[in-house]
């Protein structure tokens, strides 16, 4: 489990990216589905372009389903403005992470780095894309900037 966190200068406007198991292999585990990147490279950008745009960020990845669930319920007592999260695997089966992310009503775009629907069939159903704002997939890292652009735009004042 890791937590990165950067605190913009005086902002009340939040997002929290979480990323689901495996996540913490990238760079090593199957680039040619998943890239070069590493997380810490991809929280690292995220980082830096939520800084730009004076949004506070919080990073979490875990391979724990139970870990993803319980930052979610800790939601109530911290508000946050967006989530973006790659479930990873749980993408195709965990209605219990479904549940806590429909529970807190906080907006959401999944972002898968390979494109999901040109792999295996049974990675084509997501438990999340019909509660999500938006779905994207295929894109590399570039698609967690953009669902970060799209949350920065969404939640701007």
């Amino acid at each position: 489990m890791e937590i990165i966190e950067n605190m913009a200068e005086s902002t009340s406007k939040s997002v929290l990216v979480l990323h689901g198991p495996n996540l913490n292999l990238l760079g090593l585990r199957e680039p040619d589905h998943y890239g070069k990147n590493t997380l810490a490279d991809i929280d690292g950008l995220l980082a830096k372009r939520a800084k730009e745009a004076n949004i506070h960020l919080q990073s979490f990845q875990s391979n724990s389903e139970l870990e993803l669930i319980q930052r979610l319920h800790g939601l109530a007592d911290k508000k946050v403005d967006f989530i973006i999260i790659n479930p990873a695997a749980f993408t195709h089966t965990s209605v219990a992470l479904r549940d806590a992310l429909s529970a807190i009503k906080v907006p959401f775009v999944e972002v898968h780095l390979s494109n999901i629907y040109a792999r295996e069939t049974f990675r084509h159903h997501s438990y999340f894309s019909d509660i999500a704002v938006g779905v994207i997939s295929g894109l590399g890292a570039q698609g967690y900037l953009l669902a970060l652009d799209y949350a920065i735009q969404t939640i701007a004042d």
